[in-house]
């Protein structure tokens, strides 16, 4: 899995314009079941994206089609993590206790 930080380049007012096409982007990134949680980071330095298991490539690839990282207003921090322990609500997207189960 993978914690994603997106951090701000640009002033706020700039981020608010672009805002509107971030959500879009996301909402599709939620409808293809890449992302899994997401929200806005503390006084305004920027979101945060908890992404499903899945090639780190198709990852990049997904985040470098961000409105705010192709307008070089924000850009990406990934961590990626080995999810070994869940809530039973997100066994399905564990997969490796998901294989053991």
């Amino acid at each position: 899995m993978y914690i994603a930080m997106l951090s701000y380049t640009a002033p706020i007012d700039e981020i608010d314009y672009l805002l509107a096409e971030h959500i879009e982007w996301a909402n599709k990134q939620y409808e293809s079941g890449c992302f899994l949680a997401s929200g806005r980071r503390p006084g305004d330095e920027g979101r945060v994206i908890i992404a499903r298991p899945m090639a780190r490539g198709r990852l990049d690839a997904l985040l470098a089609g961000d409105p705010l990282v192709l307008r070089r207003m924000a850009r990406y921090q990934v961590i990626e993590f080995s999810c070994t322990r869940t809530d039973k609500g997100m066994l399905a997207y564990n997969e490796a206790l998901g294989a053991a189960s």
